[in-house]
């Protein structure tokens, strides 16, 4: 598995220059990822329709204090979009663990976001040993069921081609979504919605996207029965009190799944704590990952 430097201009003058843009072979597909800093390992993963673009305002931050590597996951972002991917939630896990082994990472601390939070857990999950601490930011879990209707509905056998065919012309749509993620709308920075639609352009998205939501409620179940594996890991879960994605009163639960975990509830802002209130958010991680925890077990 090779990586090398990206050459594509219209990525890198995105970039501030302490941000490298990468490429990996993973299963034949290229993958795409952001290095950042020096010092112990942090993986950072985007949720569902993001990816490592929704970093940009934390990377420069915790890559004081870390190397960072935020990716685009396979299926979303710059990444390929291989038409036969698993797209399941252990699956991902999977392609994520691999990744760690493509990069030469043996362990390191693990932030993930949404969806990226429940894949997140699962390859802890799968492999605990390999990460130190979590930091979960609204992520997708068995006690939140919002979106458990509409992910059975719309991956159904009878609308998901009616779907596909007509989200390409619905211009729209992903603005109007991304806004309803705001807890304040006059939030929303410039730039934001304009690189959150960039890669809207590469065919492949929405039947991803789908492939996701078809396995969303089996998924949570597996999720939830291998949480157990993870409970001695330090954990820092960070919610928007007005996130209207990912039920925040689903946080109490959780956070009982583990033995060390903090909780951090940011009045009024949405789903996107990373993209709404950046400064609170990254200085939220900053702290958690600066203090000492005990060995697990």
């Amino acid at each position: 598995m090779d990586a090398k430097t990206v050459t594509e201009p219209h990525l890198n003058s995105q970039l501030p220059q302490s941000i490298e843009d990468h490429w990996i072979t993973l299963n034949g597909s290229r993958m795409r990822f952001l290095r950042s800093g020096d010092g112990p390992p942090l993986l950072l993963l985007h949720g569902l329709l993001g990816y490592s673009f929704s970093w940009r305002h934390a990377i420069p931050v915790l890559a004081q204090q870390a190397t960072v590597h935020a990716v685009d996951m396979l299926g979303v972002g710059f990444s390929d979009r291989p038409s036969d991917l698993d797209a399941g939630l252990r699956a991902s896990a999977e392609r994520l663990l691999l990744f760690l082994d493509s990069v030469g990472v043996e362990s390191c601390d693990l932030l993930g976001t949404s969806h990226g939070g429940a894949v997140s857990m699962m390859a802890a999950a799968l492999s605990p040993e390999r990460f130190r601490r979590l930091i979960l930011v609204a992520p997708v879990n068995p006690w939140s069921r919002t979106g458990a209707s509409t992910a059975a509905f719309l991956s159904s056998r009878p609308v998901a081609p009616i779907f596909l065919g007509l989200i390409p012309h619905l211009t729209f749509t992903h603005t109007y979504l991304l806004r309803r993620l705001y807890g304040d709308r006059r939030r929303i920075r410039p730039g934001t919605l304009e690189g959150y639609d960039a890669p809207f352009e590469i065919p492949g998205l929405f039947e991803h996207s789908l492939k996701i939501l078809r396995t969303w409620n089996r998924d949570l179940d597996e999720l939830r029965s291998v949480l157990p594996r993870i409970a001695q890991l330090p954990t820092l879960l960070l919610w928007g009190s007005a996130d209207a994605a990912v039920n925040p009163a689903s946080a109490v639960p959780l956070s009982k799944q583990f033995e060390h975990c903090q909780v951090r509830i940011f009045a009024g802002v949405g789903h996107l704590p990373y993209e709404e209130v950046p400064e609170e958010f990254n200085r939220a991680v900053a702290e958690f990952l600066s203090e000492t925890w005990p060995a697990p077990g």
